[in-house]
């Protein structure tokens, strides 16, 4: 049995990924912002362990990854959670948000499970086929981007720092690759933002189950796999330049920890 946390896992893709994993044996550690939300789903997969944090705020990320600690063993962790368009677009810590949840939290996450996990482990981060080139200074909190323009480059920016850590770890691991689940899935966060009922979920699922069990990403760290196309194939093209991959994540970890900026 593997034992997996699931971050923004109250609704979407998260919940739906949860349900599939305890339906086959496993257990989920479900992640949501909501107390009530959380609940829900959780009753709904089938009572998995939960662990609460708003991940728009610094300080939260590391206390979810010390919460699920304390709940045994952690084997996999899929960064699911992500921000598109918000009213609140400029976090208490002086961060978009976009950058705060979908880039930052997911290292300040992983970074603390990392010895726990060990070679054994696995962490999915979950990318976008949006993918845009990263302005360090607006990850860092400084302008102002549209919402378009922030999902799109923190999202390459998880897919920069996941390639990246991923090499300077090397055989200490854990697997960590980044996955496109598919685009424009039937996801509140697609609907929100674009109006539309989306694809069906389960083809995201389906990755993300695979992703978390198989044999097929036993060696994949530092990769990129694109549901779009069903394979492992080439993320935008700083996501192969190692410089700028470095870049990225030297600047995720100052940026990860920093004091509150607020």
């Amino acid at each position: 049995m593997t034992t997996i946390l699931i971050t923004g896992a109250t609704d979407g893709i998260g919940k739906e990924t949860a349900k599939a994993l305890v339906a086959a044996g496993h257990t989920a550690i479900l992640h949501g912002r909501n107390a009530e939300k959380l609940a829900a789903a959780a009753q709904e997969c089938g009572c998995a362990p939960t662990v609460q944090a708003d991940l728009s705020i610094l300080s939260e990320a590391p206390k979810l990854a010390e919460a699920a600690l304390e709940l045994g063993r952690i084997d996999v962790v899929i960064n699911n959670a992500g921000v598109f368009n918000t009213r609140q677009t400029r976090t208490a810590d002086g961060l978009d948000s976009r950058f705060a949840v979908n880039t930052i939290a997911p290292y300040a996450i992983t970074e603390r499970l990392l010895t726990h996990l060990g070679p054994s482990g696995r962490v999915i981060n979950l990318s976008s086929a949006a993918q845009a080139p990263v302005s360090l200074a607006a990850m860092r909190g400084e302008g102002t981007l549209s919402d378009g323009a922030a999902y799109a480059q923190s999202k390459l920016a998880l897919t920069m720092w996941t390639t990246a850590l991923a090499a300077e770890r090397g055989a200490e691991g854990p697997m960590m690759v980044s996955v496109n689940p598919g685009s424009l899935l039937g996801t509140k966060m697609v609907r929100d933002a674009f109006g539309t009922s989306g694809k069906d979920m389960s083809i995201g699922v389906d990755i993300l189950v695979r992703a978390a069990l198989s044999d097929e990403f036993a060696n994949a760290g530092g990769r990129y796999f694109d549901n779009d196309i069903g394979r492992f194939g080439p993320p935008h093209p700083d996501a192969t330049n190692r410089e700028k991959c470095r870049a990225v994540l030297r600047a995720v970890r100052e940026i990860a920890q920093a004091p509150a900026r607020a």
